[in-house]
């Protein structure tokens, strides 16, 4: 039988911690001072997964978060918060997010 590496590696990634996912993308969160990390709100966290993650972070973020408080958090967005968003990502996530919000 023949595994994909890729596969099983996230399948081991995919239950992480919240802790554990912002130090695996800390990268993204360059701007923040290391000691503030796991104070990075849930909004911050999705809205920067979502614009700058891969499918796999976002695999893992719904994995973490659970899909309902996901889209809560993506779907509360509003004004300024929402243009934070790039246009192509949030009509993508929209509709993906949609069927967890009607959950």
């Amino acid at each position: 039988m023949i595994v994909n590496k890729k596969y099983v590696t996230l399948l081991k990634n995919i239950y992480m911690s919240r802790e554990q996912i912002i130090e695996k993308n800390k990268g993204l969160f360059w701007y923040i001072p290391e000691q503030e990390k796991q104070n990075i709100s849930d909004a911050l966290l999705v809205e920067t997964l979502l614009n700058y993650g891969t499918l796999d972070d976002y695999r893992e973020l719904i994995a973490t978060l659970g899909g309902k408080h996901v889209a809560d958090v993506f779907f509360s967005a509003t004004g300024r918060q929402k243009q934070n968003y790039y246009p192509e990502i949030y009509h993508f996530f929209s509709l993906v997010l949609k069927k967890y919000q009607d959950a």
